[in-house]
């Protein structure tokens, strides 16, 4: 999606450590309206693949997943990363490593949100190592449900999460792939 790519060039810095911040559109400041053209184009990209829910993991996937699911017309469910006391005691769960946060949550999902049958569409903010959607696949195995397939707003393309989820014979659809990063020169390269 050429446009993300501008936003991203425009937008986005590089830190350290193979990071993109890129809070002023997409996890802490939402642009709402170019948040609407990504959930579209997932739309166009899964559109007539039965999707029935959106699955995401809070918390920066949910503002695109919420955008997303409008146009399915089908709820948004996201896996939390903490219990609460208002989460039920019967849910599905899996660990899933945040590099961010360098730390292992247990995500969950009550399981009166995620039925068998259910055709799952996972949308997320980045995709990296793949640790949070095989997380997600797998509450989504667990539940019965089918995985359609996942929508990325950006992957860093260059590590392996990608490549190997793909491996596995699922579908992942990035709006896009950044092939490199350049803490010190501040650059940005994309696959096209």
């Amino acid at each position: 999606m050429k446009a993300l790519e501008d936003k991203i060039l425009k937008e986005g810095e590089v830190y350290p450590g193979n990071v993109l911040k890129v809070g002023s559109f997409l996890n802490h400041c939402i642009d709402v309206p170019f948040m609407c053209e990504c959930g579209k184009e997932f739309f166009r990209l899964f559109d007539g693949c039965g999707v029935n829910k959106i699955l995401t993991v809070e918390a920066s996937g949910i503002a695109v997943a919420v955008l997303t699911a409008q146009y399915f017309g089908c709820p948004a469910v996201f896996a939390k990363k903490a219990k609460t006391s208002n989460i039920a005691d019967d849910v599905y769960s899996a660990p899933v490593k945040s590099y961010t946060h360098n730390c292992i949550n247990q995500v969950m999902i009550e399981k009166k949100y995620l039925n068998p049958g259910d055709k799952v569409l996972v949308i997320d903010d980045f995709l990296a190592h793949g640790e949070a959607l095989t997380g997600l696949f797998k509450l989504i195995e667990d539940a019965g449900a089918e995985v359609v397939g996942a929508g990325i707003v950006i992957e860093k393309a260059f590590q392996d999460g990608g490549k190997d989820l793909r491996k596995r014979g699922f579908r992942i659809e990035s709006l896009a792939r950044i092939s490199g990063m350049d803490a010190e020169t501040g650059s940005i390269s994309f696959i096209n």
